[in-house]
């Protein structure tokens, strides 16, 4: 598992450290409160990598797609520590290619708060480990528990 060395990796790597793994396919109905685990592979298989939640979840009719109302993923590392939160408002999930896309407002932190990235449309792919935000990017680093943060502009 690689981890994000600032700001612009955080982009690239936030988005499912454990990018290549997939749990099992079932068939997807309407669904209030959704929840969908994943776990590393061995030797860490009873080890969650990431958790995706989504306040409601609608499959698109005639699809693989999903679409997401109030979209939470959560990524972990091998020991359990949380590296990642990113909240979405609305967005659409491809089971099938593991691509996710919204022209909605995304918001990505590190768990420890230190870094927040947000912006307004995006394309997700998991399996390359990518993450494109296209309006209105902006970044905050924290500089230390006390210290004044750096706000990186658009």
């Amino acid at each position: 598992m690689r981890r994000a060395a600032g700001p612009a990796a955080l982009a690239g790597c936030a988005l499912l450290a454990a990018a290549g793994l997939r749990g099992q396919d079932a068939p997807l109905r309407q669904a209030g409160d959704y929840k969908s685990v994943e776990y590393f592979l061995p030797p860490h298989e009873l080890q969650i990598s990431s958790r995706i939640t989504g306040a409601q979840a609608f499959p698109l009719p005639g699809s693989r797609l999903v679409r997401f109302i109030g979209f939470k993923l959560e990524t972990y590392d091998t020991n359990g520590h949380a590296l990642y939160i990113v909240e979405a408002t609305n967005c659409v999930y491809d089971e099938s290619d593991r691509i996710a896309s919204s022209a909605d407002h995304l918001k990505v932190r590190q768990a420890d708060g230190q870094v927040t990235l947000e912006g307004d449309g995006f394309l997700w792919q998991q399996d390359e480990n990518t993450l494109n935000i296209s309006n209105h990017v902006y970044t905050i680093i924290k500089s230390g528990q006390n210290g004044p943060g750096l706000k990186l502009p658009p």
